[in-house]
């Protein structure tokens, strides 16, 4: 019986040990290929969904302007911090644009504190900091009920990590793009015009978006173009 005992747990064990090597949990995976090619000097979107959804839906403004998508769908700011080193810093870019938050806060994976949410985003922009990556932060867009978390109350989490992430940009100096507030409807959500299930963005959507965020970058790059010139001459 204790014979039997013991290799059921060996078993168990294996099984176990089997199942966790293949799990890829931050999706390394997902960018391996894309990674070996993506142009050097580009600006990097790192994202969830929302900014998968954007490269797929909005092709053109990316590629016209050298923009790179790293959005996987799902995946909460751990994850986004975790793959980082691989996505962002790997790819030597020009800038990276920070959309994180919305899956945290529908606790994708388990409960998280906003502060917590807020301290992956802060490693974030330590590690671009430390390889010269300048960094465009982004509120979290407007939510109010999520499709698969219906018994959540988002609304108000999101304006809160939402001031917390301009309160650590502002302390900073990083540049901040307030999409929430261009977004939001009646009860701060996403209105259907721009979102047909409250989350993610339809063109229209994205399309507000663009014109939030590129300013941004195109003053990003001035700047760093000037300061270039300024270190080693015309």
């Amino acid at each position: 019986m204790k014979k039997i005992s013991l290799l059921l747990l060996i078993l168990f064990v294996a099984v176990t040990i089997n199942a966790q090597q293949k799990t890829d949990w931050a999706n390394f995976g997902r960018y391996e290929e894309a990674n070996k090619t993506a142009p050097r000097g580009a600006v990097v979107f790192m994202g969830n969904s929302i900014t998968q959804g954007w490269v797929s839906s909005r092709p053109d403004f990316f590629k016209s302007n050298n923009y790179v998508g790293r959005g996987i769908g799902g995946q909460v700011s751990s994850q986004m911090l975790v793959r980082f080193r691989r996505d962002v810093i790997g790819l030597k870019p020009g800038a990276v644009v920070i959309l994180a938050g919305t899956n945290d806060i529908a606790q994708n994976n388990g409960p998280i504190t906003l502060e917590n949410v807020l301290g992956n985003i802060i490693s974030m922009c330590e590690l671009a900091k430390a390889n010269n990556i300048k960094v465009v932060l982004c509120s979290v867009l407007p939510a109010y009920q999520f499709g698969w978390r219906k018994e959540l109350a988002p609304a108000n989490d999101v304006i809160k990590l939402n001031k917390m992430i301009k309160q650590y940009a502002d302390a900073n100096k990083i540049p901040y793009v307030d999409y929430h507030s261009a977004l939001k409807d009646e009860q701060n959500g996403l209105p259907e015009k721009y979102a047909k299930d409250g989350i993610h963005p339809t063109p229209e959507g994205y399309e507000i978006m663009e014109k939030l965020v590129k300013p941004v970058i195109d003053k990003l790059g001035k700047a760093k173009a000037k300061d270039r010139q300024y270190l080693f001459g015309k």
